[in-house]
């Protein structure tokens, strides 16, 4: 496999434990085991990384731009701390009646990053959790992988993603798709 010089990643499921009752306060973001270093790699490899994540919690009130940027400002300095750098963030703040053009499974998200980063949807890969990461991915022509470390059924969303992407690779968190990205 040829290396893609970006990896855009979901956040919520696929770099920290997710929650159906959202991550609303820093001490709750919590990453999987393995992630940043998985992200670390990634940017040792010369491979940039973004990040595109619904954040619906902050159009529902649920959460302040404040508290958002707390918690966003600790997975930075845990992602520093080992060695990863994000070279873009993207999240979508809108809950899904809003209308908008940027909540997965839209490609807005996947767009503005590939803009921001200056390459073309070829040159990138997304992975992410959920069957709107694929259908995002897939709607932006990037290829994509699942992870099977957030809270849906996997089974469920391999099967569904797989009618998008027959060829998805599934792994069971970041480190092990990261760890067959590199091979």
């Amino acid at each position: 496999m040829i290396l893609p010089k970006a990896v855009l990643l979901d956040r919520d499921g696929v770099i920290n434990f997710d929650s159906p009752d959202y991550i609303l306060a820093p001490e709750q973001w919590l990453p999987i085991p393995g992630s940043l270093q998985a992200i670390a790699r990634l940017s040792g490899a010369g491979i940039q990384v973004a990040i595109c994540s619904n954040q619906s919690a902050l159009g529902r009130g649920m959460l302040d731009q404040q508290v958002f940027q707390s918690i966003h400002a600790k997975m930075m300095l845990a992602i520093e701390e080992k060695g990863g750098e994000i070279a873009h963030v993207a999240y979508c703040p809108h809950g899904p009646d809003d209308g908008c053009a940027c909540r997965k499974p839209l490609p807005g998200m996947i767009d503005e990053s590939l803009q921001v980063l200056q390459i073309n949807a070829a040159e990138a890969l997304f992975i992410g959790d959920s069957i709107r990461d694929v259908q995002a991915a897939h709607a932006a022509s990037v290829a994509a992988m699942l992870v099977q470390s957030g809270y849906g059924d996997a089974a469920a969303i391999l099967e569904k993603s797989r009618a998008l992407m027959p060829d998805i690779r599934c792994y069971a968190d970041l480190a092990a798709a990261v760890d067959a990205l590199l091979a």
